[in-house]
């Protein structure tokens, strides 16, 4: 019989109290794709960094080709011909493609021999498994795509036998994904095996062989992908059934609520973010703004919520709100009805060593409902904030504890028990599932929806495609700080969305992956020459 690729056996590790590996065993055959998910904390990147050589297992064995294998640190996981291509990029970004593939594996003192062999080594990897990319490019003149591409030849060009891919999608689009898989069935039909991390269901089913489910530091299945599905895959990952659809009733639109007319936001560095955008939400629906990371949406929510100034308009309820002067802070949005759950829930929504009880009323403390003279009132505020607790299933319901020792979904939960009760016409909601457990994504969607049925206007940004097709009545794209384009979710689908966010703007047809790079990478170059 043929040996696996990689075998664990009884793999545990703790890093204190805390067990996040505990008896580990799986095999991993050669030649396969092999899926490994869970929720957040259920021990996966722990165990892809043992193997990898990050940590050293408390107790346990690696088995390589049938070999056993004492893997203390990354270089001897690549000796072994392990290669891991990480979720946030190890590239330094103002070395070329060749100076990052030969890092750390050079042949010498002299480089000049290095880049020759590493030339070389490049055009026939490119070649061979469709990652073409210009080796004399620098790294922050390259879209996310080809990035990714480096970090998979550096790899290759290390004679990788076995990638361990994290949450590789993560920052891609549609088609960027799609040729990223093209790839991985490439590597695959060369006999690479592939472990890959992800939390995307539907990415899992597309493209795996195998599947292994972990749940609290514990692996509680392993199956052919052909032989399960979506919920059932869910239920082994939670311990119990999971909707993942989202239900929702048609909407019934109103007035619009939130207008938008040619925003405009120049950062720091002098790089315009919004390029004269233009948008409205009507009471009771939910605009969906898609888009990958980085393309203008994060400046709205912050211009929107009063975190940083612009120009243009912006109405509520027919009314011109201020930007620039002494009314346009959060507090004054938050007078005028609008709620903001943020995108970075640790540097923006919360304050992680105050209590949760506290974290309930950050923005709110005034309200006269909660003051008792001139202080505020503290059992009014920790009697609500158990109530706001119980209602969303924040767990454990202890006000008292701190922000920072809740998981991430039960910290979401709090942003948004603080932001959705206290009635805001307008919510703004930025990633509102990033980093959540599958099981609060449920009870998050469900709440999004409520809201809108209420007759609210929401406005949700979210870098999950299936997400915004779940929730939204509306999709607008964002590309580059603009507009790229407005559908129904019914009347689209994911390629023709994909290159929209890519700045392909004419989706008759599906335009080539070489298209969507030369955008992303046209793009990337004019905030580099701002930037300069």
């Amino acid at each position: 019989m043929t040996a696996p690729a990689i075998e664990l056996k009884g793999i545990s590790k703790a890093f204190g109290p805390v067990q996040a590996n505990k008896d580990i065993s799986i095999r991993v055959m050669p030649g396969t794709i092999h899926g490994i998910i869970g929720e957040n904390g259920a021990g996966k990147s722990t165990l892809m960094s043992i193997l990898y050589g990050f940590y050293k297992a408390d107790a346990g064995e690696i088995w390589v080709n049938g070999e056993r294998k004492d893997i203390t640190d990354s270089q001897a996981a690549i000796a072994a011909g392990i290669g891991m291509v990480f979720q946030h990029f190890k590239l330094v970004q103002n070395f070329s493609v060749l100076e990052n593939v030969i890092l750390g594996a050079e042949d010498g003192a002299l480089l000049k021999p290095s880049l020759a062999k590493a030339r070389g080594s490049l055009k026939h990897l490119a070649e061979e498994y469709e990652l073409q990319v210009d080796p004399d490019a620098l790294i922050e003149n390259l879209s996310v795509g080809h990035q990714q591409r480096v970090e998979i030849l550096k790899a290759l060009y290390r004679e990788a036998d076995i990638l361990i891919l994290d949450e590789p999608t993560g920052v891609l689009t549609p088609a960027e994904a799609d040729h990223l898989f093209r790839i991985l069935e490439g590597l695959k039909r060369e006999g690479k095996t592939i472990i890959l991390i992800t939390h995307k269901l539907r990415e899992i089913m597309e493209i795996t062989d195998t599947v292994s489910v972990m749940r609290r530091g514990e692996m509680t299945a392993t199956v052919k992908t052909a032989e399960t599905s979506p919920e059932e895959l869910a239920e082994l990952m939670v311990g119990r059934k999971v909707l993942l659809r989202v239900d929702k009733k048609p909407a019934m639109p109103g007035a619009p609520i939130l207008e938008v007319e040619n925003l405009r936001h120049t950062d720091s560095h002098g790089v315009e973010r919004l390029k004269g955008v233009s948008l409205h939400v009507r009471a009771g629906e939910i605009l969906g703004i898609a888009g990958v990371s980085g393309n203008g949406q994060s400046e709205l929510l912050a211009v929107l919520g009063g975190m940083i100034g612009a120009t243009g308009t912006i109405r509520v309820n027919g009314d011109e709100i201020d930007l620039t002067g002494k009314h346009s802070d959060g507090q004054s949005r938050r007078a005028r009805g609008i709620a903001h759950v943020p995108e970075d829930r640790h540097h923006e929504g919360l304050i992680l060593p105050y209590t949760a009880w506290e974290n309930t009323v950050f923005g709110y403390h005034r309200a006269p409902e909660l003051q008792s003279g001139v202080l505020m009132n503290n059992a009014a505020i920790k009697a609500e904030a158990q109530a706001k607790m119980d209602r969303y299933d924040v767990r454990p319901p202890d006000p008292n504890l701190a922000a920072k020792n809740f998981s991430g979904g039960n910290q979401q939960k709090i942003v948004l028990a603080r932001e959705i009760e206290r009635d805001p016409d307008i919510l703004l909601v930025g990633q509102p599932t990033r980093g959540v457990d599958i099981g609060a994504i449920e009870f998050i969607h469900q709440e999004i929806v409520r809201l809108r049925d209420q007759g609210k206007a929401i406005l949700l940004v979210s870098v999950e495609l299936d997400e915004i097709f779940s929730l939204s009545d509306r999709i607008a794209v964002m590309f580059d700080g603009q507009i790229m384009g407005e559908r129904l979710p019914s009347d689209t689908d994911q390629t023709e969305l994909g290159l929209l966010m890519a700045g392909v703007t004419d989706t008759k047809g599906k335009a080539p992956i070489e298209v969507i790079d030369e955008k992303l990478q046209a793009k990337e170059a004019r905030e580099a020459a701002q930037h300069d």
